[in-house]
């Protein structure tokens, strides 16, 4: 793995059953990620962009094939040693936001760090926050926000540890069309401030052009990149 790039995966398959019923979800995908780059994964529903990112985050593990993250190969990890890697190494910004009801906006923040014993960089994520437009909001609840809102304290609370990779999972997909293009700026905006490497996955093709670089998944094969 060279220098710049942060993620590579190898020779990935992923199927379930077997004989006549066997599904091929993941069917041979060789992907590298170049470090501190917007990566947007586009197919239709049931191409395998899902699993893909799952296998990407160490959420799922390949029937075949190895994925690294920063020289790590995550197939070789235990369920622990797997869990805390995630934690320290990749956000994930989903479609659902899976922010906590009873929290605020700065509860949820910094909630996975406190779940790793992390002291929170106060400094890295007020800035994080102020870029986000969520400075007035860090006292409300997830409730009294709008969509929109929501999905940027996910964006925040992914970067808050300073992931080496964030990995957003149509992060628009509840979103309206000019609430999901400022979504989508905003993510290539925190790439570019903070040299994030970010991954993204949507059906969406007009999203996916905000991003760097746009890779094609159909059938659990990558088509064109």
């Amino acid at each position: 793995m060279t220098n710049d790039i942060i993620l590579q995966a190898k020779g990935l398959k992923k199927y379930y059953g077997k004989g006549e019923t066997m599904v091929r979800a993941l069917d041979g995908v060789d992907l590298a990620i170049q470090r501190g780059k917007f990566t947007a994964i586009i197919g239709t529903s049931g191409s395998g962009k899902s699993t893909l990112l799952n296998m990407l985050g160490g959420l799922d593990t390949p029937t075949e094939g190895s994925i690294q993250v920063g020289g790590t190969d995550l197939t070789q990890l235990t369920g622990e040693q797997a869990t805390i890697f995630r934690r320290k190494k990749i956000g994930f910004v989903f479609q659902n936001y899976n922010l906590i009801p009873v929290l605020t906006v700065w509860e949820n923040i910094v909630f996975p760090l406190a779940l790793d014993g992390q002291k929170p960089d106060r400094a890295f994520i007020m800035e994080v926050v102020r870029l986000l437009g969520l400075e007035r909001k860090l006292d409300s609840l997830p409730g009294n926000l709008s969509g929109g809102q929501q999905q940027r304290v996910a964006i925040a609370r992914a970067l808050a540890s300073k992931p080496a990779i964030l990995l957003a999972d149509e992060p628009t997909g509840n979103l309206d069309s000019k609430t999901s293009e400022d979504v989508i700026a905003l993510l290539k905006t925190t790439s570019q401030t903070f040299h994030q490497t970010i991954v993204m996955i949507t059906h969406n093709p007009e999203i996916a052009q905000l991003a760097d670089r746009v890779v094609r998944i159909e059938d659990g094969k990558i088509l064109a990149s």
